[in-house]
């Protein structure tokens, strides 16, 4: 800490501020001049008991008015899960083993569970506008991103699940494939689409959430959609292709029990489905155009502009509905189920699947297991060399739709500013040698 000399100076009209002193708000009876250093006192100076000065931690605001930044310069993106283990509970586990024991209590009781919506079956009326909303920005970011990869050379590994968005391919040699030790980790890109950029997470339809589970024979039965749309159904949007039972009077429930569901009532059948409607919907029509028209830079920036905004709508809307409707995935693999429990497809073959029979280990989904951000490197110039192995570490990344949008001509966030690394001045191969 600076050594500060308190001066008093009965005669100086104000108080002088010097710069550079470090959060310091001060008051004094008296007129009163901090000089920094070691300096002796004036002896013809008259010292007064009444003065005094106060130092507070509180940080001071930026002289040009400015507000500090609401981000910091760099984070580092979230750890890869080992594949060995089962994933952490998004909720304490303290926590649920609380909530089982007050429900098995209330059971023993013969207490009936209080329930609200949407956990009785009905409707959250403040969310149904949320709900049309996250699918209208859902259609329009499948829409932008068809389009987009047709103009921006999007490129996947033939042997991993590696991604990457430039004119070629990087050179980091971290395939985990099959055959890499015999290409030395190097990856064989291949021309990618959209699901290499925005990854399809599917989910079976119910039409009643609250009905029979859906068991290992029945699994053909039930249609896959994306787990986005499906949740947005159950908020209350209406689809003729795809029904769902509106309840009017809630469930009960004793414990884990449902004593009142209102009958189990049998799904309409289905009309044909059009074409059309199902390419609203889903990103497994969608295909990369062998030669696009020509697009003006202006179209394709505001393309992009709207494609990040819709990306934007999506995550925050899913999270908002997902605060409220029961969405489950598997502690293993990536398979996610939107209701109040989880199905008993045995389609699980992760980690020690033959303990389980194949069965999932459901809990509570986090976002990023419904709306993956599937992160990739970000590269700062398409048209320059490729990433090189040896300067990883200078490099950073962004989801994957963030980054064909960005190098489509959208503006960065400053939310993806700090994991892009944009601060960060990329030195030669030569140069990176020399730091320490």
């Amino acid at each position: 800490m600076e050594s500060l000399t308190v001066t008093l100076a009965p005669n100086l009209p104000e108080i002088k501020r010097i710069r550079g002193a470090q959060n310091l708000s001060w008051c004094c009876s008296d007129a009163v001049q901090l000089k920094f250093g070691i300096h002796p006192i004036q002896g013809n100076v008259q010292r007064t008991r009444n003065s005094f000065f106060c130092v507070s931690q509180k940080p001071r605001l930026d002289t040009d008015g400015k507000q500090q930044r609401k981000y910091p310069h760099n984070v580092d993106l979230p750890p890869i899960l080992p594949k060995n283990k089962k994933k952490p509970y998004p909720v304490p586990f303290r926590a649920i083993q609380g909530a089982a024991r007050a429900d098995k209590k209330l059971a023993q009781m013969g207490i009936e569970k209080p329930l609200e919506p949407p956990k009785n079956g009905l409707l959250v009326p403040g969310l149904i506008p949320v709900a049309y909303q996250v699918l209208d920005a859902w259609k329009a970011l499948i829409k932008g991103l068809a389009v987009l990869v047709n103009y921006v050379p999007v490129y996947g590994c033939r042997y991993c699940s590696e991604v990457h968005i430039a004119l070629t391919g990087h050179e980091m040699k971290d395939c985990q494939g099959p055959g890499n030790g015999n290409r030395r980790g190097q990856h064989e890109w291949v021309r990618g689409t959209v699901n290499d950029v925005l990854i399809p997470i599917d989910s079976y339809h119910l039409y009643d959430p609250f009905g029979k589970r859906i068991k290992h024979e029945q699994r053909f039965d039930y249609d896959r959609i994306p787990a986005v749309v499906e949740l947005c159904i159950q908020a209350g949007v209406d689809l003729p292709e795809y029904p769902s039972r509106r309840r009017l009077v809630p469930i009960r429930m004793i414990g884990k029990k449902v004593i009142d569901r209102g009958g189990f009532v049998v799904e309409p059948k289905r009309s044909t489905r059009e074409q059309t409607a199902l390419l609203e919907l889903d990103t497994y029509g969608l295909n990369i155009s062998p030669d696009p028209p020509p697009m003006p830079d202006s179209e394709l920036r505001d393309l992009a502009e709207r494609t990040l905004e819709a990306w934007e709508t999506v995550r925050g809307g899913t999270a908002k509905l997902m605060k409220k409707y029961s969405v489950k995935a598997c502690g293993y693999c990536s398979e996610v189920h939107v209701g109040p429990w989880g199905h008993n497809a045995k389609l699980c073959g992760s980690f020690k699947h033959q303990w389980r029979d194949g069965k999932h280990g459901w809990q509570d989904a986090t976002l990023d297991e419904v709306v993956p951000p599937n992160y990739v490197w970000h590269v700062r110039d398409p048209s320059g060399p490729p990433l090189s192995f040896p300067l990883k570490s200078y490099y950073g990344k962004a989801p994957a739709v963030v980054e064909l949008c960005v190098q489509a001509g959208a503006m960065i966030s400053d939310k993806y500013k700090p994991m892009m690394r944009l601060d960060i001045v990329i030195p030669d191969c030569e140069e990176a040698k020399l730091v320490a």
